[in-house]
């Protein structure tokens, strides 16, 4: 029987599937200390136990996004605050190649809050 977080996955439309499937295993790969939790009704990433980012699509958007739970420190151009206090998020377009650079340089940061 799957997990509730393989569920998550599974349940997903296209092309938004494909692209959060795409981050999930993007986002494990980053450290060997990331781990991938079943939170608040969706997943989300731990770096050493302590809540990094987590998956989700926006709803008016209807666009996949990251959210990052330190995003609130980290100055770039692409990453929205909206009603959030402490994280952001980065949208991604599921339908255009996924902007792994970008992606990989905002992760970075983030992940430097917590070494």
């Amino acid at each position: 029987m799957p997990r509730p977080i393989d569920n998550y996955f599974l349940q997903q439309p296209e092309p938004a599937k494909s692209c959060l499937e795409f981050l999930r295993g993007h986002i494990l790969a980053l450290d060997a200390s990331l781990t991938e939790e079943w939170k608040y009704g969706m997943p989300f990433y731990c770096y050493k136990g302590k809540m990094f980012c987590y998956l989700w699509t926006h709803k008016k958007y209807l666009q996949p996004y990251i959210g990052i739970v330190e995003g609130g420190r980290i100055n770039h151009p692409d990453l929205l605050q909206e009603k959030r206090a402490r994280m952001k998020i980065l949208l991604i377009d599921a339908t255009q190649d996924i902007p792994v650079e970008k992606i990989d340089g905002i992760l970075t940061d983030a992940l430097g809050f917590y070494k």
